[in-house]
C-alpha cells in the first residue's frame, strides 16, 4: 500500500520552494548543493531528497510553480476582462497592473528564472515557455483589438511592441522593487498612455 502523504506535506514543500529560491538567487544555483539548501531549511538532508530526488527538480518546481501562478493570474483576468467587455485601453491598464502587481516581493524567482531556466532539460523548458507566452498572449490580443489597423497586416510589429511593454515593466521592477501598489498602478497607467498614444498617433516615416 503506498505511503500516504503528511498532513504537512503541501505547506513543508512551500517552504522548501521559498528557502531554496532565496539560496539560489543569493549564492548561484550552479553553486548550491542539495545540502546547503537543505541546511537553510533547518531539515536533514535526507529529508529534502525525499521531496526532490534532485537539485535539477528542485529548480524545475520552484520556476513550474511560479509560472504557472503567474500565468493562472494574468490570464485568469484577461477572462474576466474580456467576459466585462472592458475597452481595450483599460484592458491593456488591468493586465500592466496585475504584472506589476505580480512581480512585487518576487525578485529572488525573477532571478531565477531569468538566469537558470536554460539549464533545465529541453522538455521543462518547454513547459514554463509556454507559461511565459500564455502570459504573453493576452497583451498582444489586446494590442491587436486597440489598433487592429496597425497590427492586423503586420505580425512582426505587433510581437515587437507587445514585448516591448514587458520590457517597459521589467524595468519598473528592476529599478523601483520597493513601490507600493500606487505607484505600480501610475506607473501601469503610463505604461497605458505611452502605448495607447503611440499606436495610434500613426506612423512618424
Amino acid at each position: 500500500m503506498p505511503r500516504s502523504l503528511a498532513r504537512d506535506h503541501d505547506d513543508k514543500r512551500t517552504r522548501i520552494l521559498t528557502i531554496a529560491a532565496q539560496h539560489f538567487a543569493a549564492q548561484g544555483y550552479a553553486q548550491s548543493s542539495m545540502a546547503e539548501v537543505s541546511q537553510a531549511c533547518g531539515i536533514s538532508k535526507a529529508n529534502i531528497y525525499h521531496y526532490y530526488p534532485s537539485k535539477t527538480a528542485l529548480l524545475f518546481d520552484i520556476l513550474n510553480t511560479y509560472l504557472s501562478d503567474l500565468r493562472d493570474r494574468v490570464c485568469g483576468l484577461d477572462k474576466q476582462g474580456r467576459e466585462q467587455g472592458l475597452a481595450a485601453a483599460e484592458h491593456l491598464y488591468s493586465l500592466t497592473l496585475e504584472l506589476l502587481l505580480a512581480y512585487e516581493g518576487m525578485d529572488p524567482l525573477h532571478k531565477i528564472q531569468t538566469e537558470c531556466l536554460h539549464l533545465l532539460p529541453e522538455d521543462q523548458q518547454t513547459v514554463l515557455r509556454g507559461y511565459q507566452r500564455d502570459m504573453i498572449r493576452p497583451v498582444s490580443q489586446t494590442l491587436l483589438a486597440l489598433a487592429p489597423e496597425a497590427f492586423a497586416s503586420d505580425r512582426e510589429r505587433l510581437h515587437h511592441t507587445t514585448m516591448s511593454i514587458f520590457g517597459m515593466l521589467n524595468w519598473f521592477y528592476m529599478w523601483n522593487a520597493g513601490a507600493d501598489a500606487s505607484a505600480r498602478a501610475a506607473y501601469a497607467r503610463l505604461v497605458t498612455e505611452m502605448v495607447v498614444g503611440g499606436v495610434s498617433g500613426g506612423s512618424t516615416e
